[in-house]
């Protein structure tokens, strides 16, 4: 998961981009990364951190122009330690290009061959982005030579070679050196993309294009849509805009949205392809609610409590649906970064006393309800059924808003090997003895679709859910892959330990 913006305005973007970069930063936290466009140059920082940290009063004061990118980053693929890797990423022919990429590409080693043989390129990191980067500059270059000039219609048709070319997730932006601003979303619309617009005092549109829709409210512009799958869209810095969705000739698009966004990647406050993440999350709590009243005895509970902030509005859904009182039993340290998009095991299970603190008042001497997001390592649940019975509880049920997180994710997601998934060769009971509760209550997956579908007004009708059913969208993911992820990740752990 990453976070990427891209405006086009009709005064300088740094501090603008920066705001909404801010309002990304729960998408990604190791690193952070601008370039901005003045004239005939790019300018660009960025720097492995928070964005607060990244960008300083003198790095800001070198971000010019009316037009740019941002991107926060969550590294999924490459060297995580790698400031080389971290984004907006450039290459200058043909005429100059940058890239921010949300998502991951399945066939990063497949494209890396085929550059170096076929395209004479190279590629110098091991970032999937690059690759993808390069794919965008070969057709671009590829499609310029019919015309001699770089249009519009001259991105879209390669785009459509790009989309032929590239298997997986990825949401784009990106700028041309004086030329434009483009986005572009994978076949499947994995990850989100968004468009937004506001007027400016002459009575100019300014344009933005965003990961989620609250970055663009939050700066003052109004949602427009969403990005379609397969779609690319071209914003002149003169204030043209374009778009196309670009299928090859054989292949679809289809709108399958990754369905971990509504259960915790994004932002509550976000509407993604057309559907409010707060609602779903309502929606979810009561399916869940459904799912404990037949599991368990509901006068065996004194307490519904949340593991804040991201199952919040399904815990008081569900506490509202079952009668039963709903408490805040732990208060959150919002100093402290979101546990699971943390580097590293170790550093999430210490993170997570630092995170949230127990209010032993409200445990003492009951049975608790504990509703998560999701369970997906089982270190942090681990740990928050342990502070519970500190604090005093008798009983700790812990219910799930998602259903057992068994697969790896490929799309975007620091999933990688199933080894590290909790759930992956156990069951509920099995689970609920790994993490020391007396009973794990998951949701299941047509519960969980069917509740997000249900305030999509018609809008969703499929996802992604590889990560819950081991179906794979794009096609090109079998046990053998799989199996490549996790030798690669143990050699990278192995490398780094020595």
């Amino acid at each position: 998961m990453c976070g990427v913006i891209g405006v086009v305005a009709s005064s300088p973007v740094n501090q603008l981009i920066y705001d909404a970069l801010l309002l990304l930063q729960h998408r990604g936290q190791d690193a952070a990364g601008m370039v901005t466009a003045n004239g005939k140059r790019f300018f660009m920082h960025k720097n492995k951190g928070m964005v607060r940290d990244v960008f300083r009063t003198r790095n800001m004061r070198d971000l010019l122009g009316n037009s740019g990118i941002g991107h926060v980053r969550y590294p999924t693929a490459g060297n995580v330690d790698s400031l080389e890797e971290a984004q907006p990423l450039y290459v200058n022919a043909p005429y100059g290009l940058v890239i921010a990429h949300n998502g991951n590409v399945t066939n990063t080693e497949e494209i890396r061959d085929e550059l170096f043989r076929l395209d004479k390129r190279h590629i110098n990191t091991g970032s999937d982005s690059e690759a993808l980067l390069n794919v965008l500059a070969h057709e671009l270059d590829n499609a310029i030579k019919q015309t001699d000039d770089l249009t519009p219609e001259v991105f879209f048709d390669a785009m459509t070679q790009v989309n032929k070319r590239v298997l997986g997730a990825y949401a784009c932006v990106g700028m041309v050196a004086r030329r434009a601003l483009f986005g572009f979303r994978d076949l499947n619309g994995i990850r989100p993309l968004v468009l937004g617009e506001r007027i400016d005092e002459q009575g100019n549109k300014e344009y933005m294009l965003s990961s989620e829709s609250v970055a663009l409210e939050g700066v003052g512009y109004k949602t427009v849509r969403d990005i379609a799958p397969g779609e690319a869209i071209w914003i002149g810095f003169d204030g043209e805009i374009r778009s196309r969705v670009c299928v090859p000739e054989g292949m679809q698009a289809r709108l399958n949205p990754c369905l971990f966004e509504y259960v915790y990647f994004a932002r509550p406050d976000s509407v993604i392809d057309g559907t409010s993440v707060y609602s779903a999350r309502l929606a979810m709590g009561e399916t869940l609610a459904d799912k404990i009243r037949a599991e368990l005895d509901i006068n065996d509970i004194d307490v519904v409590m949340p593991i804040p902030d991201t199952s919040r509005p399904c815990a008081m859904q569900l506490a509202m649906v079952l009668g039963l009182p709903y408490r805040e039993g732990f208060i959150k340290n919002r100093y402290i970064g979101r546990t699971f998009i943390m580097p590293g095991q170790e550093t999430r299970k210490k993170s997570v006393r630092q995170k949230l603190t127990p209010m032993p008042s409200e445990f003492n001497g009951k049975n608790v309800l504990l509703v998560d997001d999701s369970i997906v390592r089982g270190t942090t649940s681990r740990e928050i059924v342990a502070l519970a019975r500190e604090s005093g509880a008798k009983k700790v049920y812990f219910a799930s808003a998602a259903p057992a997180v068994k697969y790896p994710n490929v799309y975007g997601i620091d999933m990688p090997t199933r080894t590290e998934l909790i759930a992956h060769n156990k069951d509920a009971d099995a689970v609920s003895l790994a993490i020391t509760a007396d009973k794990v209550i998951y949701q299941d997956l047509s519960a969980l679709e069917a509740a997000v579908c249900s305030v999509s007004n018609g809008a969703l009708m499929a996802f992604d859910a590889s990560c819950f059913n081991g179906e794979y969208i794009t096609g090109d993911i079998d046990m053998a892959y799989l199996d490549a992820l996790e030798q690669n990740k143990v050699k990278a752990v192995e490398a780094k330990s020595v």
